[in-house]
């Protein structure tokens, strides 16, 4: 609700408040943190990233298969090569796997030039319609009834815990402040301040952004506005031992449908497979149990995909909820006067796009008369532990062991977690303080 400030209320007055402390949220704060704007990120959750950021399918998405001339389609394309360099200068671990778009029946093989034509359009020429056996030999187990395929060979996989982690660690370096368990319960307009109230008290700011995913619709109509309605939408997923990681060596993605990307197979940065993603629309958005019929789904789909991988041994089931709205663009609006900014609707791509939507929040503010410019400094950029198995991991590196035995201590045997690296991860700039966060932080 919106309501006249009590004259009794006093806050903190800060330039920007951004509401939502998973990757967008993180990125944005991150982004304005680097300007003379002071900000706060405020997250509902007891760590940052702890929402759909951590429970997508983990893919750095070139953004072939947007819809052209969408923002959704301009953010996804200027994102992965934003955040490809952003990984590289924090080491945030990606494996540049490439991907095979693969066709099973007629009509799915007759969209295959429509959909490279998509991925021109949206400036990605890389594409590539192959036959049948040039499938089967990247991927020989694939199952029966292949009848070609597009290459995507720009498609990589990354470590969403750690993107998560990095952005708000940079925002922090950077000055901004972090609220954990902080939901905001209401909102207070006056002429040149916004109050927030949250269970940890009330934050007021001159601007504020709703980067709140599966709560945006909540906040944007505390604010007044009706534009969208949040529908959680679940996807469920397999994990794979990792001695199965050879069967999949690249991501095998099905032709999409209206209701998403489809089910598909991918490696991880962990070592590890993964089978999914369902997509059942949800009235819950705590929902995120798995189920029996999701379940009972995604093996038929593995058993079509590929039979072999099947009889492996599945170490890990998740659920995620997307934020799907009614729209088929991200949500990105400015209101000058409520000195309000939206970001809704943005998906699973906003892994990738994260970092695109923030330069677009900064401009989008800009243009809307907040004043501000960029910081006569700004802090390097953190670097991250590394979790993922395509580089050295403290447990492989006899030099980091020879100066701290705490790296060859082994507590974790499954994932070569070392007591060195839980100890790091407590110490750490943002350290975890609830026990998703601590296995997040300590271990794939």
């Amino acid at each position: 609700m919106i309501h006249e400030l009590p004259a009794d209320v006093e806050s903190t007055l800060y330039d920007v408040a951004v509401i939502g402390g998973g990757i967008v949220g993180s990125a944005i704060a991150r982004e304005l943190a680097g300007t003379t704007a002071s900000v706060v990120l405020l997250e509902a959750r007891g760590d940052v990233g702890d929402g759909t950021s951590k429970a997508n399918t983990a893919i750095l998405h070139t953004g072939f298969d947007a819809k052209p001339g969408t923002l959704e389609s301009q953010l996804v394309a200027r994102g992965y090569q934003l955040l490809g360099e952003y990984a590289g200068a924090t080491g945030i671990p990606v494996e540049r796997t490439g991907a095979l778009l693969v066709a099973w029946d007629a009509e799915q093989l007759a969209a295959l030039p429509t959909l490279k034509e998509k991925a021109e359009s949206n400036g990605y020429l890389d594409c590539e319609i192959v036959d049948a056996e040039v499938i089967y030999r990247r991927v020989p187990d694939l199952g029966p009834g292949v009848l070609g395929g597009l290459t995507v060979p720009g498609e990589s996989i990354i470590c969403t815990w750690t993107t998560s982690l990095a952005l708000a660690t940079d925002a922090q370096r950077r000055g901004a402040t972090i609220e954990l368990n902080a939901p905001v319960q209401d909102v207070i307009v006056e002429a040149d301040r916004t109050v927030l109230s949250t269970p940890q008290g009330t934050v007021a700011a001159r601007w504020v952004i709703n980067a709140a995913g599966l709560g945006a619709d909540e906040i944007d109509r505390l604010f007044g506005h009706d534009r969208f309605k949040v529908t959680p939408r679940r996807g469920e997923l397999f994990v794979f031992d990792k001695l199965a990681r050879e069967k999949v060596p690249v991501i095998v993605l099905p032709v999409p449908s209206s209701v998403g990307k489809g089910v598909l197979l991918s490696p991880t940065i962990y070592g590890n497979v993964m089978l999914g993603p369902t997509a059942e629309d949800l009235s819950s958005k705590t929902a995120t149990g798995t189920s029996e019929s999701g379940f009972d789904f995604l093996e038929s789909k593995g058993r079509t995909l590929m039979p072999s991988l099947m009889d492996e041994e599945v170490t890990a089931t998740y659920a995620g909820l997307r934020a799907a709205i009614d729209a088929s663009d991200y949500v990105i609006e400015a209101d000058s006067k409520q000195r309000y900014l939206v970001v809704g609707g943005i998906r699973s791509t906003g892994l990738t796009s994260g970092m695109a939507i923030a330069e677009y929040v900064r401009d989008l503010l800009a243009s809307s008369g907040f004043e501000f410019s960029t910081a006569a400094t700004v802090p390097a950029p953190p670097r991250m532990p590394n979790i993922g198995e395509a580089d050295l991991r403290p447990y492989q590196d006899e030099q980091r062991i020879s100066r701290d035995p705490e790296y060859g201590r082994i507590v974790c045997f499954c994932e070569r977690v070392s007591a060195g690296e839980i100890r790091d991860a407590l110490a750490s700039e943002i350290p975890p303080v609830i026990l998703m966060g601590c296995g997040a932080a300590l271990a794939p």
